[in-house]
């Protein structure tokens, strides 16, 4: 599981745009939304990509340390 960290991630819409993002960069992929935490965690394999896409889409967006 791979841990997203979304900055300016803050409510349902946000979360829902960051859904979308993420099942085009990697379709079939199961993602969990943490608002509180600003964290979105992601069954996938490559973590670079993920971020890749949805800092391309203007999200804030780094792998979470730890």
């Amino acid at each position: 599981m791979i841990r997203i960290v979304v900055a300016n991630m803050s409510c349902g819409g946000c979360a829902k745009g960051i859904l979308t993002t993420l099942r085009g960069a990697a379709p079939g992929a199961v993602a969990q939304i943490d608002l509180e935490r600003h964290e979105v965690a992601v069954a996938a394999s490559d973590g670079a990509a993920l971020v890749a896409a949805l800092r391309a889409e203007g999200w804030d967006a780094r792998v979470a340390r730890g």
